[in-house]
């Protein structure tokens, strides 16, 4: 696979620089780090983002995350490993993610992650699955190759 554009970051800088700000109010957000990968994994899967899929794997696990579950994330429903407020994120990410494909976001659904969550971490749990959703359009759009991110960083 040939991507469609190369170094999309300079060409859209702007529209990166923006996108960069929102993950960086998610990373001083208090959802979990590992709650964040786990949510832009499950995201991507669905969207078929070979590139987030390939980064966001490496990423949870340079933060610890086990092979059981990132091996069992698209079936979170039957797998033990996720706690309550884990499956109601994403519950939600699978909602939000699929809005055309459905009644958009279920009232079970909603009410379940606002059970888990206070206020202030659901809103940033929603931009996260927004930001990830975003993040998978562009890249599929672009066709990113899946472990070009690593290899263009540890070549510099």
């Amino acid at each position: 696979m040939e991507p469609r554009m190369n170094n999309f970051a300079k060409i859209a800088a702007d529209g990166y620089r923006a996108m960069q700000a929102v993950e960086a109010y998610l990373g001083h957000s208090d959802v979990p780090d590992s709650l964040l990968e786990l949510v832009r994994i499950r995201a991507s899967q669905i969207n078929g983002c070979g590139f987030c899929l390939d980064m966001h794997h490496h990423t949870a696990k340079r933060a610890g995350e086990t092979d059981e579950r990132l091996f069992t994330v698209a079936g979170w429903r039957e797998a033990p490993y996720y706690t309550s407020e884990e499956r109601a994120a994403l519950a939600l990410t699978e909602a939000v993610t699929r809005l055309a494909d459905g009644e958009g976001v279920p009232d079970a659904v909603w009410d379940d992650a606002a059970d888990n969550f206070d206020e202030k971490s659901l809103a940033a749990l929603v931009v996260a699955i927004a930001q990830i959703n975003a993040w998978n359009r562009i890249n599929v759009t672009i066709r990113s190759v899946a472990g070009s991110h690593r290899h263009a960083v540890a070549a510099s």
